[in-house]
C-alpha cells in the first residue's frame, strides 16, 4: 500500500505545472521551479513584448530573460520512473490488493487465483496449497473445472491436464500420467524439434528469396543493358536512314536542277526561233499586201523555208532528259544495304539450317528429299534397324548445338498430332521416355485433342487455345540455358521458356502421330 501511495505521490510530482504532462527536458528558473524546456520556451516567448519575465508557478519577476538550466537530478529520475512504467504496462498484470494505484504484480498465487505485488508476496501464505507463478491472467485455467483443485498432472492418454483427485477418483483412473513439468519439457522437446525443422525452411526459404531477389536484380541489369542496346541500335539506325535520305534527296536535287537547265536552254533556242519566224512572217504578210506584181515575183521562193522548217520540226533540238528513277533505287537500296550496325550492335542472325537425319526416324515416318519435312505415313517405310533409329514417330537433326544462340522455324498443321522441340543425343530410342519431353533429356511443344502444351520430364503446361499455330520458332541461347518457344503471328507470341544447364548437345527433334511439319528455310 504504501508503495503505491509513493508512486502516485511521486508521479505527482514529475508533473509539468504548465503542459500537466510528466516533464519533457526540465529545466530551472533562477527562483527554483522546473518546468519543461519547450513549455517555458514559449511562455517567456509570449512575455518578451511586455519587457517584463514573470515565473509561472511563484510569479516571480526579472527584467532580463531568464538563463535556463538542465536539471539533471530531475531528467534522471523521469527517465527512471518512465522505464519503470513500460516495465508495468508491459505485462499488463497488476497487484490484486493494490486498491488505491496499480502497482505490478511480481507473482499470481494459483490457490487464491490473485496477483501479488513484491509486498504482498512478502506477507503471503507460504503453504504448500498456496503456489506462486509467474504473474499471470489465465488463474481459473490453473484450477480442475470438476475438483477445484490445483492442476498437477498431464493424462497421456487424454492430453488433459488434471489435478491429485482426478487421478485417485475422476475419470482419468488408471491412466498413465506424468507431472506437468515433465509432460512439458517433453512438448518443449517436441517444439524444439519442429522449431529446429522450421527453422531449416525458413533458412532454405530465405536462401530461395535471395536468390529470386538476385535473379530479379540480375534480370533488370540484363534488361537495361539490352534497352540501352536496343535504344542505340535504333538511334544509329535512324541517323543512318537520315544520312540516306539527304543523299537521295540531293541525287534527286541534283537531277532536277540538270534537267531544269536543259529545258531552260532549250526554251530560250525556241524563242530566239520565234523571233525569227515572226519576222519572216511579217515580210511575208507584206509582200502579200504589195500591188505591185514585179515586186513580188522577184523576190526568192518561200517553199524551201517551209520545208526547212518542216525538217527542224522533227529533230531532235536537244535532249531534254528526264530523273534517273533507277539511280535513285538504286542509291537507297546501296544505302540500305550498308545499314550494317544491326548486326554489329545487336544479335540478329538469320534461322539455323536443319536437316532431318533419316537414320533416326521411325518406320511411319516419311522424309522428304530436301529432308525438310517429316509426314506421318502409313506404309512401313522399312528403314533397317539400328540402335540410332526411334521407335515411335520420331525424328532429330543431323546437326547438334553445343554453343551459341539459334533458331529455327517449323510450319505446322492445325489438326492433328505432333510435337516439335530438342533433345539430347542420349535419349532413349525406345520405350515411353523416348517420346519428346516425357524425360529429363528433352524439352517439347506439343498438340493433343485440341489442346496445346508444353512439357519436360513428363511435367505438362498447358498453353491458351487462343494463339495462332500457323508458325512456330524455337530459339536456343546454350550458355543461358534457355530454350524458348514462340507462335509467330501478328504479334509474335511468347509461348514459353525452358530454363535448365544444358550438360550435352542439343538436337532439333519432331514426332508426327498425324499430319506432317515443315521446317522453313
Amino acid at each position: 500500500m504504501l508503495s503505491a501511495m509513493a508512486s502516485a505521490d511521486l508521479r505527482k510530482e514529475l508533473d509539468c505545472s504548465i503542459c500537466l504532462n510528466i516533464y519533457t527536458d526540465p529545466v530551472n528558473l533562477r527562483c527554483g521551479h522546473s518546468f519543461c524546456r519547450v513549455c517555458i520556451d514559449r511562455v517567456l516567448d509570449t512575455q518578451e513584448r511586455s519587457g517584463v519575465y514573470t515565473c509561472p508557478e511563484c510569479r516571480a519577476e526579472c527584467q532580463e530573460r531568464p538563463a535556463l538550466q538542465r536539471n539533471i537530478a530531475l531528467c534522471n529520475i523521469v527517465g527512471s520512473f518512465l522505464f519503470t512504467q513500460s516495465d508495468q504496462e508491459e505485462t499488463g498484470i497488476f497487484c490484486t490488493y493494490c486498491i488505491h494505484f496499480p502497482v505490478a504484480a511480481a507473482k499470481s498465487c494459483l490457490m487464491c487465483e490473485a496477483s501479488l505485488c513484491d509486498n504482498h508476496v512478502r506477507v503471503h501464505s507460504k503453504s504448500a496449497e498456496h503456489v506462486l507463478c509467474d504473474p499471470t491472467t489465465s488463474l481459473g485455467n490453473r484450477k480442475c473445472s470438476v475438483h477445484k483443485k490445483i492442476l498437477e498432472y498431464y493424462c497421456t492418454e487424454d492430453a488433459a491436464c488434471i489435478c491429485a483427485s482426478c487421478c485417485l477418483i475422476g475419470k482419468h483412473r488408471g491412466h498413465q500420467v506424468e507431472s506437468l513439468n515433465e509432460a512439458s519439457e517433453k512438448k518443449k522437446e517436441k517444439l524444439r524439434n519442429v522449431l529446429q525443422k522450421l527453422t531449416t525452411k525458413r533458412e532454405e526459404t530465405e536462401k530461395r528469396v535471395q536468390s529470386l531477389q538476385e535473379r530479379r536484380r540480375e534480370d533488370q541489369e540484363k534488361a537495361a543493358g539490352i534497352t540501352e542496346r536496343v535504344t542505340a541500335l535504333f538511334r544509329d539506325i535512324r541517323r543512318q536512314l537520315e544520312d540516306l535520305e539527304k543523299r537521295v534527296l540531293n541525287e534527286i536535287s541534283r537531277q532536277e536542277t540538270r534537267v531544269s537547265r536543259s529545258v531552260a536552254y532549250l526554251i530560250q533556242k525556241l524563242e530566239l526561233k520565234k523571233l525569227e519566224l515572226s519576222r519572216k512572217m511579217c515580210h511575208i504578210e507584206e509582200l502579200c499586201n504589195m500591188c505591185d506584181p514585179v515586186t513580188v515575183l522577184q523576190e526568192p521562193d518561200t517553199g524551201d523555208l517551209c520545208d526547212t522548217e518542216d525538217r527542224e520540226r522533227h529533230e531532235k533540238v536537244h535532249d531534254v532528259g528526264d530523273l534517273d528513277v533507277g539511280l535513285l533505287s538504286e542509291t537507297i537500296q546501296s544505302g540500305l544495304s550498308d545499314i550494317t550496325c544491326i548486326n554489329v550492335c545487336f544479335y540478329v542472325q538469320g534461322p539455323t539450317d536443319i536437316l532431318l537425319d533419316g537414320n533416326t526416324a521411325g518406320n511411319n515416318i516419311h522424309i522428304s528429299d530436301d529432308r525438310k519435312t517429316a509426314s506421318r505415313s502409313y506404309i512401313d517405310q522399312y528403314h533397317s534397324k539400328t540402335p540410332e533409329r526411334f521407335e515411335y514417330n520420331q525424328v532429330i537433326s543431323t546437326g547438334r548445338f553445343s554453343s551459341g544462340r539459334h533458331y529455327w522455324e517449323v510450319e505446322i498443321i492445325k489438326s492433328g498430332i505432333w510435337r516439335v522441340g530438342m533433345c539430347y543425343p542420349s535419349i532413349d530410342r525406345r520405350g515411353r521416355h523416348s517420346h519428346i519431353g516425357s524425360s529429363n533429356k528433352s524439352w517439347g511443344l506439343y498438340r493433343y485433342k485440341n489442346q496445346y502444351s508444353v512439357i519436360h520430364d513428363k511435367k505438362v503446361f498447358r498453353l491458351p487455345d487462343n494463339i495462332p499455330w500457323d508458325r512456330v520458332r524455337i530459339c536456343l541461347d546454350y550458355e543461358a540455358g534457355q530454350l524458348s518457344f514462340y507462335s509467330l503471328c501478328d504479334p509474335i507470341s511468347h509461348l514459353h521458356t525452358f530454363t535448365a544447364t544444358f550438360t550435352e548437345p542439343l538436337h532439333a527433334a519432331l514426332c508426327v502421330e498425324n499430319g506432317c511439319i515443315k521446317i522453313s528455310g
